[in-house]
């Protein structure tokens, strides 16, 4: 239930700019969110389109991509991309639990199309 929150604030962030661009439709927003974000992109779309309805951005696509995580071991340096959600949280290849998340938890709006 979280998306819907942040689709308000996402709303809210798209308006503001395309009103400041003299925008007449928003066509799509370009996010980029990560695995760790846990957002459900279908649920986030169907937030959006409820949120947006009688507005410019009525209507507009949500371009998700999504980051996966990636981590880096503090102790031997090894980096390592987890391409589904079986990542963890101990070096895979020294079994060191000093690791830094490099990526996983973004979530933030790339661009927005207007016209």
């Amino acid at each position: 239930m979280h998306e819907l929150s942040i689709m308000s604030g996402i709303l809210d962030i798209v308006l503001e700019h395309a009103n400041k661009n003299n925008a007449k439709k928003v066509q799509s927003i370009n996010l980029r969110i990560g695995q760790l974000s846990d957002i459900i992109p279908e649920w986030a779309q169907s937030y959006f389109d409820m949120l947006s309805k009688d507005t410019i951005a009525d209507g507009a696509f949500l371009d998700i991509e999504h980051v996966p995580v990636k981590v880096r071991c503090r102790a031997c340096g090894h980096e390592k991309k987890f391409k589904d959600k079986k990542w963890s949280f101990t070096c895979v290849k020294c079994e060191s639990p000093d690791i830094e998340l490099l990526e996983g938890r973004e979530f933030s709006i790339v661009s927005i199309e207007i016209t």
